[in-house]
């Protein structure tokens, strides 16, 4: 993109295949609300994915056409574009997919990323954050690093009950840690009568 000219990544294709890959990826997120790609191709179907939500919260017949000339399977996305997801990102100005840059995982080591709806089910940065609170209580520390209390506004600023979904994901760790150390002693006293 040097000098500026160009206004989008083309990604090495003509533009009747840069299209149909990008509605295949932006249907795929809405279907699954989280993909993996690479890091290219995962911002460029981010552009798009904001305009459709945009849309969405218009509401309105064309916004409706819109969409579904965007979608593979209208039939089934665009009732939970026009729920659920409208819902969930009425209140917020912006921002309703995030980017997160991961290991390569191909062959061919292009740089990866995870393609993600925020305030989701599937939200890494959300799980991520009641882990590490979950770990520094487990270690009897409750005060919170800068980091990690940036982390908890940015995920609960604008998710509905926000407060509440955090403490029981943290639980939810907590219950699995406890979980997995009663599994390391029954193996440890296995072991021990084994010998």
């Amino acid at each position: 993109m040097a000098g500026g000219a160009m206004k989008y990544r083309h990604l090495n294709r003509k533009s009747s295949h840069r299209q149909a890959l990008l509605r295949n990826l932006v249907t795929s997120l809405f279907k699954h609300e989280s993909i993996t790609t690479t890091w290219p191709k995962a911002k460029e179907a981010q552009r798009m994915a904001e305009k459709l939500i945009t849309l969405s919260k218009k509401n309105t017949e064309t916004s409706k056409r819109h969409a579904q000339g965007i979608f593979f399977t209208p039939h089934e996305l665009l009732p939970k574009l026009f729920g659920p997801i409208r819902e969930r990102y009425l209140d917020r100005p912006g921002g309703y997919t995030r980017v997160l840059r991961v290991e390569p995982k191909k062959h061919d080591q292009a740089p990866s990323a995870i393609l993600e709806l925020v305030d989701g089910p599937r939200d890494m940065r959300f799980s991520m954050t009641a882990k590490t609170i979950a770990k520094n209580r487990a270690e009897g520390n409750d005060s919170l690093n800068e980091i990690t209390a940036m982390n908890v506004l940015k995920v609960t600023r604008f998710r509905k009950g926000g407060e509440d979904a955090l403490e029981k994901e943290i639980e939810r760790f907590e219950k699995l840690a406890l979980e997995n150390k009663e599994k390391e002693e029954k193996g440890e006293k296995g072991k021990k009568k084994g010998e």
